[in-house]
Parts: structure tokens; C-alpha cells; sequence
């Protein structure tokens, strides 16, 4: 007779074959989310693939779960747009709760006043980016309305002009289906005026140049008030370079990070590379963000993917790569005694530099192409150390060993369906400089 007392056959297997661990629900959720631009491809998965799981696994999860990962992705991981589907889910199958957890969730999420209206499109297309499925002409919950009638008074009158953009779903919609009411006369008049749409023109590098200004003096007068913020900066550099805007002027701002604590680390490279004159200016401010850290005692080891996958970019507009946002964190992780190593098909020691110094270095250690983290990780435990940090696509060909190490950290950034980093690793997923936030409360919970 034939044994039925069998243990489950793993199946599951990463895109270049090797067996995958097996997770639990949230995981899943976790490793589509964290690193994912909302319909973005990317290589080995469609974008339109990885926002279907995404609804699937939230559909199928906890309400306050989907919650709690939806406030993580906006809040620490600076993500924008997955949140909002995340949202759109919640606002289903949270709608027969009764503690106010949907309406909280959306107030928490929304943290730029364009997200307002970019959920509600995405709400009214029941999560599908191209167009209204028949069945999803939905009514507006009391509770999706209330969650942005909370988020909403935490603009102002230039926030939310700055922010009115012209979609499908525009400023104006917001206030006509949720109909907020003003707590004062003076919210009651710029309320009025962003429904009309005579709000005051924010003053913004957009406006002044869509105006006509000179862009010299465009810029000029906006550095010297403090009126462009620093993603503004940072994107604009190569613009103000081309318009001969005082070279210590901007360099001043650079190195002052004023609004720098949600610019994502990847996006130093992409401003190095667009205006490459004021890379040690950009390059002094990537290093700040260690400065500003407590380092990890004791020996680190980080592995960086530099596989060929890892090539791919990060959105098709973009010309940043996954292994860019690898290469980025490795480059300012912080402590006294960290080693670099890469890994495709060869393992390759690199020497350990910070900044934009270190990105260049991992980037150019080897060719890119297969992946064999498996090998990796078996020289890394010969070495040993105190934590062994991955940071990866997980989409490796060979088995990964368990680490010998007394942390070990599987950093994923990409939205990949099955990984490897599980078990024995503590599984972070993210391209956030964050996760080295949650690595120093794990260490010190454990040092307790």
C-alpha cells in the first residue's frame, strides 16, 4: 500500500531554478510590495503580473495586516503608488469593520495631496491601471471617504495647488465625493478656491518656468528662499548647471539635505550621473546619511547581486537598475568593519569604500550574468563575522546554505514571486535605507 504520511513536495522555484523557501501569506505580500514602482516590469516578471499578486495575496490576507503593510511601504519605504492599491483592497474587504481601521489606514498612507485623487482613480478601477472593468463602477464607502476627509486637512493652500494635477481624477473630484467639511472660515475659503480651481499659483521651479522666467534667476531665487525642495534638487541639477546658476549656491544646498530624509539612496547616483560636475558635493551628502547613523559594531560582511538581472531598470522612464539600489545601500551601510563582496557568477572581494566611490566599485567588480548566491555564501562562512548582510533579486541558481553567522540578513529589492532569503535569514524587503533601521532594533532586542 502506498504511504499518504508524506511531507508536502516543494515545488516553488526562484526564475533561475534553485528551490525556493516556502512562505507564509504575509511574506508573499511583503516581497511583492516593498520594492515594487506600481506596473513597472521588471526582468523576469510583467508589471501587470506582479500588481494582480499584489490584490490577490492582500485580498486574501488579514485586513490589519494589509494595513500595517501599506502604512510600511509609504512611511519607510517611501513607496507611492503600491500603497494605494494596497489601499483599494482594504477598502473592500475591511468595509464590515466597525473600528475605524480602513479610514485610519488611508489618513496614514496618504502623505502628498496628488495621492488623494491617484487613489481614487485607482479605487474607481478596482486596482486596474488601464481602464474601468464592467462591475467596477463602485460607490464610494462611508469608510474610503472618511479616510480622506482625515488625510486632507493635513495640506495646505499651497500643498494642494502645487499638487493638482491634471488626471482622469483631479483635485476638485476629491472634494465632490468625499465633501469634507472645513473646520474653520479660513480653511472654508482655500477649500472653496481648490474646488473652483483659483487657488494662488504655488511657487514652484514648474510654474516659474512654465511663465516664461529666466531659468537663472528662477532657480537663484528659489535656492536662496528655500523653496525647492531637495528631490527638486537633485532632479534639477543638470538644468541649473545648463543655465549657469552659482555653482557654490547650489553645492551649499546639496550639502545642506534640507527634506533630504525621504530621498531613496539610488537617487544620488541618478543626480551624480545627470550633472556629474557636482558629484563630490552629492557624494558628501549620500556619506551624511552614515554620519548620521549609529554604526554596527562588530565584523560585517555584505554580498551585493550584481547578476544580470539586476540590470534591469528600475521603471521604464528611469535609467536606474536594481543593482544601482544594491550598490547604494552596500555603499552606506554603517560600521568600522565591513568587507564587500560581489556575486554573479564569480565572487569577487571589492575594496570597501562609502558613498558614491563604493557604488562605482561594486558595479564594476565583474561581469554581469549569472546567479550563484549559493557559492557566495559558503566562501562568506568560511570568513565568518558577526552579520552577513545579502542584498539581492534572490533569483539564484544554486542552493544558498544556511549562514553561519549570529545575524543574517537576505535584503530583497525586487517584487519576484518566490525567494530564498528565509529560514534562517531575517528576510527584509526594501531599498530603503530603513532596513538598516529595523537591523539595529532586531540587534538590540537581542541584545537585551
Amino acid at each position: 500500500m502506498a504511504r499518504t504520511n508524506l511531507r508536502p513536495k516543494n515545488n516553488e522555484r526562484t526564475h533561475e531554478g534553485a528551490v525556493a523557501a516556502i512562505t507564509n501569506a504575509e511574506q508573499q505580500l511583503r516581497r511583492s510590495v516593498m520594492s515594487c514602482l506600481l506596473f513597472e516590469s521588471e526582468f523576469y516578471e510583467d508589471g501587470e503580473e506582479i500588481s494582480s499578486r499584489i490584490k490577490r495575496l492582500a485580498e486574501a490576507a488579514d485586513p490589519a495586516v494589509v494595513s500595517k503593510i501599506a502604512i510600511e511601504a509609504r512611511a519607510l519605504m517611501h513607496l507611492r503608488h503600491a500603497p494605494l492599491l494596497l489601499l483599494e483592497v482594504l477598502s473592500r474587504t475591511g468595509a464590515g469593520r466597525t473600528d475605524g481601521l480602513v479610514s485610519r489606514t488611508i489618513w496614514r498612507t496618504i502623505q502628498r495631496a496628488d495621492e488623494m485623487a491617484e487613489f481614487i482613480a485607482i479605487y474607481t478601477r478596482g486596482g486596474d491601471r488601464r481602464t474601468a472593468k464592467k462591475g467596477h463602477g463602485r460607490q464610494f464607502s462611508a469608510q474610503m471617504m472618511k479616510g480622506i476627509a482625515l488625510a486632507l486637512p493635513t495640506f495646505d493652500a499651497y500643498q494642494l495647488a502645487k499638487y493638482d494635477r491634471a488626471g482622469k481624477v483631479k483635485l476638485k473630484d476629491v472634494f465632490r465625493i468625499v465633501r469634507p467639511k472645513p473646520a474653520n472660515d479660513d480653511q472654508a475659503k482655500f477649500w472653496k478656491a481648490a474646488v473652483d480651481g483659483t487657488l494662488p499659483a504655488p511657487d514652484t521651479w514648474e510654474v516659474a518656468l512654465s511663465g516664461g522666467a529666466d531659468k537663472k534667476e528662477a532657480f537663484t531665487r528659489l535656492l536662496t528662499e528655500n523653496k525647492l525642495g531637495y528631490m527638486a534638487l537633485l532632479r534639477n541639477l543638470r538644468n541649473m548647471a545648463q543655465a549657469d546658476v552659482d555653482r557654490d549656491l547650489v553645492i551649499e544646498k546639496i550639502k545642506l539635505r534640507k527634506g533630504a530624509a525621504r530621498v531613496l539612496p539610488f537617487r544620488y547616483i541618478a543626480a551624480a550621473r545627470a550633472a556629474p560636475q557636482f558629484e563630490p558635493a552629492i557624494d558628501q551628502a549620500l556619506i551624511a546619511s552614515i554620519e548620521e547613523a549609529a554604526p554596527f559594531t562588530g565584523r560585517t560582511l555584505i554580498l551585493v547581486d550584481v547578476s544580470g538581472s539586476m540590470d534591469h531598470k528600475l521603471s521604464a522612464k528611469a535609467d536606474l537598475t536594481r543593482v544601482d539600489a544594491a550598490a547604494a545601500l552596500a555603499s552606506i551601510m554603517p560600521g568600522e568593519d565591513v568587507r564587500v563582496m560581489t556575486f554573479s557568477n564569480n565572487v569577487i572581494e571589492v575594496p570597501r569604500r562609502l558613498g558614491m566611490a563604493g557604488v562605482e566599485v561594486i558595479l564594476r567588480s565583474q561581469m554581469h550574468s549569472g546567479t550563484y548566491l549559493g557559492k557566495a555564501v559558503e566562501i562568506a562562512n568560511q570568513i565568518g563575522g558577526d552579520r552577513i548582510v545579502v542584498i539581492s533579486d534572490e533569483q539564484t541558481a544554486d542552493r544558498v546554505p544556511d549562514p553561519a553567522f549570529k545575524f543574517a540578513y537576505m535584503i530583497n529589492v525586487a517584487s519576484n514571486k518566490n525567494g530564498v532569503g528565509y529560514g534562517k535569514w531575517t528576510h527584509i524587503d526594501g531599498f530603503s535605507e530603513s532596513v538598516f533601521k529595523f537591523m539595529r532594533a532586531l540587534e538590540s532586542d537581542a541584545a537585551c
